[in-house]
């Protein structure tokens, strides 16, 4: 009897464990296709409020304009998922200079289960961001990367088009 107690709550605490990690998973998901306005919002958080195009670049193929910020990969020729890019994006990157844009990410243990006493103890000191991000302002970023950035390859004239909603001055400069 019980053996057979201590087996129903093995099941029902996997069962639970279950449901909770797919309730994470469903959350990190875009409900659905992002809409023309979520993707330009998303565009919008990358290259303003987020700044992401000082290290990684106008168009996230690392190409940047200033020399001062650090340099961030290119994310056009990777195939990253978005899951891993909303745990990226939130967390950052210990011990690199990738920031954490979310405001609470190692106050709790929430991001890699650590907390800012163990980001000290790393020889790189992560830098802040130029501001914190919402949860859902990281899955516009998100679901921009993944749509117009994410397996694309290089930046050329059609591309940039695409990437902008029409000819601006930089497209000018690539190959057609």
């Amino acid at each position: 009897m019980r053996r057979n107690i201590s087996l129903l709550v093995l099941i029902a605490a996997l069962a639970t464990g279950m449901c909770v990690h797919s309730d994470e998973l469903a959350a990190q998901a875009p409900e659905s296709t992002p809409s023309a306005a979520d993707l330009a919002e998303g565009m919008r958080l990358y290259q303003q409020k987020g700044d992401c195009r000082a290290c990684h670049g106008w168009a996230a193929d690392g190409v940047k304009a200033d020399n001062q910020m650090p340099d961030g990969p290119s994310l056009r020729d990777k195939k990253y998922t978005r899951q891993l890019l909303v745990l990226t994006i939130k967390c950052g990157r210990p011990n690199t200079q990738m920031p954490a844009f979310d405001k609470f990410a190692y106050s709790d243990g929430r991001c890699y289960m650590m907390t800012a006493a163990d980001l000290a103890k790393n020889a790189t000191r992560m830098p802040d961001p130029p501001s914190t991000l919402q949860a859902r302002e990281v899955e516009l970023i998100a679901d921009f990367l993944m749509a117009k950035v994410v397996g694309q390859g290089p930046m050329d004239y059609a591309k940039c088009v695409e990437f902008w909603g029409n000819e601006v001055p930089v497209c000018k400069d690539l190959k057609k």
